[in-house]
């Protein structure tokens, strides 16, 4: 089984959405962890997006990038230019993934015009996941 972490800055949206993506859309056939530099709760929006979709995260818990420091994995994804920057040199071989994403959290408006960004951010993540499975042939 493949292994995989995702990380983002505060693990509070992106990494969680990427990582529900990855189990949902593989049927967990993957091994998969999200993290965050400095974690954050999860976002209530990004909570919301995902329920839309039929996937429930708000039991998701958010972790240290640090937890997984001793792990192996065969794929480290990093979601912001950020994180990539600040993330821990892991241990063993691995194939390192860089997407460089906006991060929904940070968006500015009314209420429905956060929702509408974390939607727009939550449909890129599906995309970019899709393409990542295929890519990697993990189905």
């Amino acid at each position: 089984m493949k292994r995989i972490l995702i990380v983002c800055n505060t693990n509070s949206s992106m990494s969680q959405i990427a990582e529900a993506f990855l189990r949902h859309l593989t049927f967990s056939r993957v091994e998969v962890y999200s993290a965050g530099i400095t974690p954050r709760n999860i976002h209530p929006l990004a909570v919301k997006v995902m329920k839309e979709l039929g996937i429930d995260i708000s039991q998701n818990h958010n972790r240290s990038v640090n937890e997984f420091y001793n792990d192996r994995f065969d794929f480290i994804i990093t979601l912001q230019d950020e994180a990539r920057e600040k993330s821990p040199i892991f241990q063993g071989s691995h194939t390192k993934i860089h997407k460089s994403l906006d991060d929904p959290g940070q968006a500015k408006g009314s209420d429905s015009q956060k929702l509408e960004v974390f939607r727009k951010s939550r449909d890129q993540i599906k995309d970019w996941v899709t393409d990542f499975i295929e890519r990697y042939q993990l189905l």
